[in-house]
């Protein structure tokens, strides 16, 4: 049979293919199992756990990625890796009736929180769109602007989902990134890096579970630094990529656009 044929090609390919699992080299589609199997277990708990991660800013951060992105009234957003909607939920009133905010996770726990408080407040422009960072189901040149919130660490295939994103924004519309990364000064890197030690065991407490917060913690410090992001984007296709480090760097902004015309 073809299919077989092809099939074992894929195998074989996948067998050399290995990405980072926070630590550990596992195949693609095993971190895409086992980072779903995460969320699962935090879906409820994640706001609280981002607020231990990013000691409560992150809710000031993701403020400051709306203003840097440029929407308004009748805009088409998508919050991708958007979760339990908590990027969605800042950026409905600004896009208006007329506008879209499409959430599209992979996690369906995650998104059933999200829905369920954003229906609680009414806002029904916010869609949910279960689909993959790396094949977005979305027709090319569809959105005003994207944005990924402490996400893209996750994805099995960052170079391909930043390829995707640049498919499906408009010319000229801008990518926004917010993630953890590396704080610059080395006396806070190590400083972070103890406090970080507290999390599984803080998790255990909350979740009853270390394993999750322990992939989140590795997940951070093996996520590219912000140079790297930043030549990431470019060598998608991005133009105009900056970043902006907060909290010297435990977290950072990285902005790109998506050119005009082909060069």
């Amino acid at each position: 049979h073809m299919s077989d044929v092809k099939e074992n090609a894929q195998a074989a390919n996948h067998a050399q293919e290995e990405v980072n699992f926070g630590y550990q080299k596992v195949s693609p589609e095993e971190k895409t199992k086992r980072v779903g199997d995460v969320f699962k277990a935090v879906a409820d708990r994640y706001d609280v756990m981002n607020d231990l991660m990013s000691f409560g800013t992150h809710r000031i951060f993701k403020r400051m990625v709306l203003q840097m992105s440029g929407a308004r009234t009748g805009h088409n957003i998508l919050d991708l890796a958007g979760g339990t909607g908590d990027m969605a939920e800042l950026f409905a009133p600004v896009v208006g009736e007329t506008g879209r905010v499409i959430l599209t996770d992979l996690n369906e726990p995650m998104m059933r929180v999200g829905r369920n408080r954003l229906l609680d407040e009414g806002m029904s422009q916010v869609q949910f769109c279960r689909a993959p960072a790396e094949a977005l189901p979305f027709a090319d040149n569809s959105f005003d602007c994207a944005c990924i919130s402490f996400g893209i660490r996750n994805f099995t295939d960052k170079d391909q989902a930043l390829r995707e994103l640049l498919r499906v924004l408009k010319p000229g519309a801008p990518l926004l990134v917010l993630e953890f990364s590396k704080p610059q000064d080395p006396l806070l890197e190590s400083a972070y890096k103890v406090f970080q030690t507290l999390w599984p065991p803080v998790g255990k407490f909350f979740v009853g579970d270390a394993q999750p917060y322990q992939y989140l913690v590795d997940s951070i410090r093996v996520h590219p630094d912000q140079k790297a992001l930043k030549q990431m984007f470019e060598d998608a296709g991005f133009e105009e990529t900056q970043y902006h480090n907060l909290v010297g760097g435990v977290a950072a902004i990285h902005r790109g656009v998506k050119p005009l015309a082909a060069h």
